[in-house]
């Protein structure tokens, strides 16, 4: 039942992180452990182009953030069957110290002396890995820490933490450099993953039925759901398939932006790291904004990602446009604006994503859907990176634009070819009735329409 003050209004609810304390704790470990991680890939991204790589400065930081993302999408079936094996408390908790470990070792020895160009590449390949790790497993734990009614508002928490991530992260990760160098980024990023990893260690996740059969035979309950082969969980899942499929290919140009900006600022506004700083923190501003914003939003999820993504590419090819003088506040602001896109698109698909999904599935779904849209980050940073030694930054904005749009158009129609009597009939074999439901419902109302 829903609490009302005294004019029969309904009272406001406590944010659910307040109202979760499990939830809340896992959550704040997220942050801890994605702000660490972009700290150390914007970090990295702008001590390579301001300072360590020279002329090749675009090859050397697609290379490094192709690195960085190659774990999500080489490790997707052991994360799969690593989650759905083991209890998720324990492989986010080894997840994130590992990574505070590894950064630790990496910090002591940057500070020491100038490493190889070499440990740098390995160090990024390491968290990542851990990271691709921890950001599913959260996400397939999401139902056991919260109730059903409140999956959307864990949805927007989880998702806002992309926002806090590049806020604090982008924000501190070319400052440092540029006070510190590489050294100061690292250390930080050691005592962010070891105090994630703390958080978790002391909070207890609620036991369930599916997580106690876990505990007592975890090689035979849990050998369906690990065994069952991840490309049939998306291909008995059409609708899915075919949105997945879309965002995977606006990744190809959207996911640019992190070479692009880097070296926009460096050739075209001739700036230093804060500039940098600025844009990273305008982008997960506008992500944030548009996380606890786009469930409030009218229309079916298709129409309002289409929509959201011609305004990305709008504002993605805004800066390839104007002049030097106006170019950093354009910037700003354009990076804010795709970022609000991004969050937007994030919260709508990812609690659409948690409903239609059947709940056996989900570990090898949300491994799968990392692994896909990340697997065009390696490319989009080597491509554009090589572009970029070749290119003016301007140019590379209008292409990130022009590739953003068909994708747009592919979308809105997927959307008009979608019926939930459709989807139902095709996921039979793999939803039960009530998730089918669910699903059916999703697709005939905005998500958060009842919020």
């Amino acid at each position: 039942m829903t609490a009302t003050g005294a004019a029969g209004a309904p009272a406001r609810r406590t944010p659910l992180v307040l109202r979760n304390r499990r939830f809340g704790a896992v959550w704040a470990a997220q942050v801890l452990t994605q702000a660490a991680g972009r700290m150390f890939q914007v970090g990295a991204v702008w001590w390579l182009i301001a300072h360590a790589a020279g002329s090749d400065r675009g090859l050397a930081s697609g290379a490094f953030l192709a690195v960085s993302t190659l774990p999500a999408v080489v490790l997707a079936p052991l994360v799969a069957g690593l989650i759905a094996r083991r209890p998720h408390r324990a492989v986010l908790g080894v997840s994130a110290a590992v990574a505070g470990l590894v950064a630790l070792g990496t910090a002591a020895w940057t500070s020491a002396t100038t490493p190889p160009a070499l440990v740098t590449y390995g160090a990024a390949l390491v968290l990542a890995g851990c990271q691709a790790v921890f950001d599913p497993c959260l996400t397939t734990a999401v139902p056991e820490l919260v109730e059903d009614a409140d999956i959307e508002a864990a949805t927007g928490f989880e998702l806002a933490t992309q926002s806090l991530a590049g806020l604090a992260g982008g924000l501190l990760g070319p400052l440092v450099v540029d006070a510190t160098g590489l050294a100061g980024v690292v250390a930080g990023c050691a005592g962010a993953y070891l105090l994630a990893a703390a958080v978790i260690g002391v909070t207890r996740f609620p036991a369930t039925p599916a997580a106690a059969a876990t505990a007592d035979a975890p090689t035979a309950d849990a050998a369906p759901a690990a065994g069952r082969p991840l490309r049939r969980i998306l291909a008995e899942l059409p609708f899915i398939r075919r949105v997945l499929l879309c965002f995977t290919a606006a990744n190809v140009f959207t996911t640019a932006v992190f070479v692009v900006m880097p070296l926009y600022t460096r050739t075209v506004l001739h700036a230093d790291g804060s500039t940098v700083a600025a844009l990273e923190a305008a982008l997960g501003a506008g992500t944030l904004v548009g996380s606890f914003t786009g469930g409030r939003l009218p229309g079916a999820p298709t129409a309002v990602g289409a929509g959201c993504l011609a305004l990305m590419a709008a504002a993605l090819g805004l800066p390839g446009l104007v002049g030097d003088r106006a170019g950093q506040a354009t910037a700003v602001g354009s990076m804010a604006l795709a970022g609000w896109c991004v969050g937007v698109i994030g919260v709508r698909f990812v609690a659409l994503f948690q409903r239609m999904v059947p709940a056996e599935d989900r570990p090898g779904f949300f491994a799968v859907m990392q692994a896909l849209l990340g697997a065009t980050f390696p490319v989009s940073s080597l491509v554009f990176g090589l572009l970029g030694d070749h290119l003016p930054a301007r140019t590379l904005c209008l292409v990130q634009a022009v590739g953003v749009l068909p994708v747009a158009a592919a979308l809105w129609w997927t959307g008009r070819r979608h019926t939930p009597a459709t989807d139902a009939d095709a996921d039979a074999d793999a939803a039960t009735t009530t998730v089918t439901a669910a699903a059916t419902a999703v697709s005939a109302e905005p998500i958060g329409g009842g919020r």
